[in-house]
């Protein structure tokens, strides 16, 4: 399909009152959206890293987007340049400028479908904003929403990484229990994942958000360990993800990539954990972490459970229709 002219597709965003360019419908069985942010909520950059990982790993093609105009500041007092585009010069003349963006983009065939929406937490305009990407999730007929977030805390990096969601019917709470994901209780500040779910549950629309928990641990107050150690791209967290999507969603996404970047972590973490030893003995630092291993509850997600179960009952069934 052509792609419109830019003009064109703006006046189609105006017409429907929203931010909204979407230049490619495509047409499949079933079509689920995926969406993350680089956003507060983004430790292990599960929330921005993976969806931009799954961008590329899928070959997925951009299809539209929501435009930036009346979601971002441009400064704010005293902020310097936290929120100010990026500008890159050379030689007195600007190559570049970068500005929030949210895209989108997909990949699929005629049975099944994964649209990626990557994009920037808005500031402002968040009720614009939330219509924006329902109104995308209705425009591709699209099962389910699940946005993506990363939370740090004190837990073993060796172990798989704990997963909590958040969804918009009741209904789903059962599916999401043979997941092995703990339903949050949490009550606080809303992340966009959490602004998004409440109002795609008021629009009858299914909303899954998972977060996973990120190793992160505090040594700053001992001299010669440089401050807080945290996992930057937890490819252990992207992993415990994508294996419950692929199987809520029925994907067949080729994890191998991540399951080796993940034990390319894991070395390097034994690596940075045996270096602070060195450097700090007095800290005690494998006796810290053996106490949060011994402490920690480890869920282990194993699709192979659900098909199991699934076999025997079918086996059960077929005995109690069998005559006597």
């Amino acid at each position: 399909m052509d792609e419109p002219s830019p003009k064109s597709r703006r006046r189609q965003a105006t017409r429907a009152g929203l931010a909204v360019e979407l230049w490619e419908t495509p047409e499949a069985h079933e079509i689920y959206l995926l969406v993350g942010w680089r956003q507060w909520a983004d430790a292990g950059s599960v929330s921005s890293g993976l969806p931009k990982y799954l961008i590329q790993h899928t070959h997925a093609r951009p299809i539209g987007t929501i435009r930036p105009e009346g979601f971002y500041l441009f400064q704010l007092p005293g902020t310097h340049d936290l929120l100010r585009p990026v500008v890159r010069f050379n030689r007195g003349v600007p190559e570049s400028l970068e500005t929030p963006r949210n895209e989108l983009y997909y990949s699929g065939d005629d049975q099944r479908g994964l649209a990626i929406l990557l994009g920037d937490e808005p500031h402002l305009d968040i009720e614009r904003y939330a219509a924006s990407v329902l109104h995308l999730a209705r425009a591709l007929k699209v099962r389910r929403i699940i946005s993506l977030g990363g939370v740090y805390g004190e837990l073993p990096y060796q172990l798989e990484r704990p997963v909590h969601a958040i969804i918009s019917h009741a209904r789903q709470r059962a599916e999401m229990r043979r997941l092995s994901v703990n339903l949050s209780d949490y009550h606080g500040g809303a992340s966009i994942g959490s602004y998004l779910c409440r109002r795609a549950g008021e629009q009858n629309l299914e909303f899954t958000g998972f977060y996973a928990f990120v190793p992160s641990y505090d040594f700053s107050t001992v001299a010669g360990v440089a401050g807080v150690v945290r996992i930057e791209n937890d490819f252990m967290a992207w992993l415990s993800v994508m294996r419950r999507i692929n199987h809520m969603l029925g994907l067949q996404i080729d994890l191998s990539d991540l399951e080796q970047r993940s034990r390319q972590l894991l070395q390097a973490m034994d690596e940075k954990v045996a270096e602070i030893d060195q450097a700090a003995p007095h800290l005690g630092v494998r006796e810290y972490l053996k106490r949060l291993a011994d402490a920690f509850e480890e869920r282990p997600f194993n699709p192979d459970d659900d098909f199991w179960e699934e076999k025997l009952r079918r086996l059960f069934d077929k005995m109690d229709d069998e005559p006597e």
